[in-house]
């Protein structure tokens, strides 16, 4: 066999390959991975790989599928497969396969494996390099299918018997939720966030500030703060799926109340352009 792909038990060309639409991988990138070479069919430094994807998963509230010895020994039976033994050995867990939902329930993780021939060089050659900054954790204002963060946050709001989690930076800067955005009313004016790389600009947002404009409802878009949040004469959030909806606990704590009649004005005109642009 030339390469190899293995999916919880099933084994193949890694073309041939194929996984339910429904592991959650596909939807939120929703795994840990680890790999490394081999050669000689020897795989290096298995152990601390495994060691670290075990640590990996365990942060995550991810089922391992099978122990670290039952890894180990599959791994070093799969590489016996190919026909060479100068590898690269790639191996991920997913949380598990469930019908797409950021929160979710404990299941067994799915097991993927790729092998495919690579020979390590004699690192005698020199690289060239550029420099890049690191970003890597400033781009939320992309609708990436990489959301761990945001299902971890998902599922601690479930956890508490809540439906979402406002999440916030060091210093109190509230940025959006799990998987919506969250505004205030103060002064009988709407404050957003701004749509900078910290947060995702949501459409149902848009059709918010349009809403409250066409209202006569100033808008500010600009960064406020937990105590702010707690402090609101209304807290919304909206999201494609939901709309707008209006809080009344945040961490237990009494919230909003204070604009019913605004409060109001706003659903209402959310929900009435929602029924004329659906209308068949």
């Amino acid at each position: 066999m030339q390469d190899l792909g293995y999916y919880n038990g099933k084994i193949g060309p890694i073309e041939e390959m194929s996984i339910p639409m429904n592991d959650r991988v596909c939807w939120f990138g929703d795994g840990v991975y680890d790999a490394g070479p081999c050669r000689n069919y020897r795989i290096f430094a298995l152990d601390e790989h495994i060691d670290r994807l075990f640590r990996s998963a365990a942060m995550l509230d991810i089922r391992m599928p099978l122990s670290k010895e039952a890894l180990r020994e599959l791994l070093n039976d799969l590489v016996r497969k190919l026909d060479t033994g100068e590898l690269f050995v790639y191996y991920q867990v997913t949380r598990g396969t469930a019908m797409r939902s950021h929160d979710y329930e404990p299941m067994p993780g799915n097991l993927w494996v790729m092998i495919r021939p690579a020979v390590q060089s004699g690192f005698d050659k020199p690289i060239q390099l550029i420099t890049a900054e690191d970003t890597r954790y400033f781009h939320c204002n992309i609708k990436t299918l990489n959301l761990i963060p945001n299902i971890m946050a998902s599922q601690k709001a479930k956890l508490a018997g809540c439906q979402e989690a406002v999440l916030y930076r060091p210093g109190g800067r509230v940025t959006e939720c799990s998987h919506s955005n969250v505004h205030i009313l103060q002064g009988g004016e709407l404050y957003t966030a701004p749509t900078d790389e910290l947060i995702l600009p949501g459409i149902t947002r848009a059709h918010l500030l349009r809403a409250c404009r066409d209202l006569g409802i100033p808008v500010h878009e600009e960064p406020f703060r937990l105590e702010e949040l707690f402090a609101a004469e209304e807290v919304l959030v909206t999201s494609s799926s939901k709309l707008v909806c209006f809080a009344d606990r945040i961490d237990g704590r009494p919230v909003g109340g204070r604009q019913e009649k605004l409060k109001d004005r706003i659903r209402q005109a959310m929900l009435e352009e929602y029924l004329s642009a659906t209308q068949p």
